[in-house]
């Protein structure tokens, strides 16, 4: 196989703001390639200053192993991704990128998009939401107006969470989903919840410090609404943490390292009795590709990035209020602009 790849800088079409006062303008991203014959696969991995990713990073370590990335006699995605994850352990975005780019390239090779190679049929597939972030009353106001939804993911985490759904839900009916983003004390999540269920919420993500446990624990007794783990749960060893802890588990295809562990995810959490959403990182249509075609496998999802951000890079999805369809090419079903 061949490697290449490009680094990407898209402007949000806000500032985008979550709770401990985190903006953003823009949102960089490593695009990747790898070529095989005729065919070339595609996969992305944004920058999250969070998990102390960068993109320069990233570059650093395809450069260290791109010998070793390039050698790999591919037969199919699992055998490369569980080469790639003992080949660049502590980099999960960078095989997340890796293993996107290789189901892409299997399914251009096998002539058949994503979800087919997942064994899915095209149907029952869940809305996505368009994120409402932080920031004042009026403007959030504004930008929810400006995009009629029928569900909104409303980032929440600070001195005046009930303030901003009240205010919201004067000019919606549509549903919300609160995303605290780890922003709340337990006892604050206690007062916060009914009152947010009393106003139409659909559902809480993160609403506690990834490692507040005992506090989730007690949550998840008293919540009127359903729970979803997002920071709690980045990669297949916290699945089974998350039971009698949070309702349902929010995979990111970038934290838990790509296509092939989110696999697996999924079907230990339908073994376990938990709730399925995929999240997005504000990735482009390649990034965002890849998740469309879990669809079929999921509850909910939250996969909104090429909404939030101002450049399209590529055609092969669609947003139909909320309705999300692929183009049924093989791979990711992705073309470049």
């Amino acid at each position: 196989m061949k490697l290449s790849y490009r680094p990407i800088n898209l402007p949000f079409e806000y500032p985008f703001t979550i709770s401990n006062g985190r903006t953003k303008t823009h949102q960089p991203s490593l695009l990747v390639a790898l070529e095989l014959g005729p065919f070339m696969g595609f996969g992305e991995a944004p920058a999250i200053a969070y998990y102390d990713v960068t993109v320069e990073s990233m570059i650093a370590d395809l450069e260290k192993h791109r010998r070793m990335i390039e050698k790999f006699a591919l037969t199919e995605p699992e055998r490369y991704w569980h080469y790639l994850h003992h080949l660049i352990p502590n980099n999960p975005f960078l095989v997340c990128a890796l293993d996107m780019a290789c189901w892409d390239l299997f399914g251009k090779m096998k002539g058949k998009p994503l979800f087919e190679l997942m064994q899915t049929q095209w149907n029952d597939t869940p809305v996505t939401d368009y994120t409402i972030g932080i920031d004042t009353i009026d403007k959030m106001v504004d930008k929810m107006k400006a995009k009629p939804w029928p569900i909104y993911k409303i980032k929440l985490g600070t001195e005046n969470d009930i303030s901003i759904i009240e205010a919201l839900r004067q000019h919606t009916d549509a549903v919300f989903r609160v995303d605290a983003n780890a922003g709340w004390t337990t006892t604050e999540a206690l007062d916060k919840i009914p009152r947010l269920s009393n106003l139409g919420v659909e559902f809480i993500e993160q609403p506690l410090a990834k490692d507040n446990w005992d506090g989730m624990k007690l949550l998840y007794k008293e919540s009127p609404l359903p729970l979803f783990a997002d920071e709690s749960c980045v990669s297949e060893q916290d699945v089974k943490k998350c039971v009698d802890h949070f309702h349902g588990i929010n995979i990111k295809l970038t934290k838990c390292s790509g296509i092939t562990p989110a696999i697996r995810m999924i079907q230990e959490a339908r073994t376990l009795g938990l709730q399925v959403m995929m999240g997005s990182m504000n990735e482009s249509e390649v990034g965002s590709a890849a998740i469309a075609h879990f669809l079929p496998q999921l509850d909910r999802v939250d996969m909104d990035g090429p909404l939030l951000l101002a450049q399209s890079i590529a055609t092969g999805l669609t947003y139909d209020h909320g309705k999300v369809t692929v183009s049924g090419k093989p791979g990711l079903g992705i073309q470049f602009l």
